[in-house]
């Protein structure tokens, strides 16, 4: 799997307010729990002054980090297709330890894929990971545009029935709002005109935002109903991490989950497809 390069960003005008999924009930379909987390390199916080005291913790190895992931790996094994931001693929600070590895031998996950965002050597190596119970027909690495280079972008895509397919993008995006802008744009160009696309993770900024309104306005993403804050985790007032998906999805749960394993709280959907429409593990 390889990098694909950026292009130039399109700039549309922004709508009012993004539009909300409502929950609708298929009968004999098939069932796909999605959830989306930022783990922190599996810092687990629980106020505001950790910031600072656990600032250490980003560089240096410490003996909780694997047990607050196996904790993790504990949580997310229920699901069937997760993304998590903030992990790091084997530096100093983990004891060398790929925690994507990590996270999906202890969840049970049969399909793991990694993506580094920036690479800092044997200090850190940032990265965002796709654990998967169906093998996906196709998975591109993707880099994303902006000021500073690093961020990146996970597409997996997965075969449905009547020939269609699911496009599923995990991101985490800059914490400029230019920078957002060009990111979510790229991935615009790409999910335009899709019938089933995914778009989770931890997207750095709200709902309502200039950014986001204007992806649904290219996109026709839909949020799934309003979303409760996820950020920070011991007093959530910001959506900072979403999942949006195309209105032929259905939606018949989402939810934000109070565990207390990072800074940020998972959001997590089930989705409901018609059994003639069902995904195709494309190890089959």
């Amino acid at each position: 799997m390889t990098d694909n390069e950026t292009g130039d960003a399109t700039r549309v005008p922004a709508t009012a307010h993004p539009p909300e999924l409502t929950y609708q009930h298929e009968r004999d379909s098939q069932h796909l729990r999605l959830l989306s987390f930022n783990a922190q390199v599996g810092i687990q916080s629980s106020r505001l002054h950790h910031y600072l005291t656990n600032s250490w913790k980003h560089v240096l190895p410490y003996g909780g980090r694997l047990s607050n992931l196996d904790r993790v790996a504990r949580f997310i094994t229920d699901f069937d297709i997760v993304g998590v931001q903030e992990l790091d693929a084997g530096s100093l600070r983990s004891r060398f330890v790929d925690l994507s590895s990590y996270l999906s031998e202890r969840a049970h996950f049969p399909h793991t894929y990694t993506r580094v965002n920036r690479d800092l050597g044997q200090f850190a190596k940032h990265s965002l990971a796709l654990f998967s119970r169906l093998e996906p027909e196709g998975v591109i690495m993707h880099r994303l545009p902006g000021p500073l280079p690093g961020r990146g972008a996970i597409e997996a895509r997965y075969a449905m029935g009547e020939g269609e397919e699911l496009v599923l993008f995990l991101l985490h995006l800059a914490l400029g709002r230019r920078a957002r802008q060009m990111q979510l744009d790229y991935v615009a160009e790409r999910i335009q005109g899709l019938r089933h696309a995914v778009v989770m993770g931890d997207l750095n900024c709200q709902q309502d935002s200039r950014e986001i309104r204007r992806l649904v306005a290219r996109t026709g993403l839909m949020e799934p109903m309003a979303c409760p804050a996820t950020y920070p985790s011991w007093d959530p007032r910001r959506v900072f991490d979403h999942i949006l998906l195309t209105p032929d999805l259905h939606v018949s749960d989402v939810r934000v989950y109070n565990v207390a394993l990072s800074d940020h709280l998972p959001v997590g959907i089930e989705i409901e497809i018609p059994r003639r429409q069902a995904l195709h593990d494309a190890r089959h």
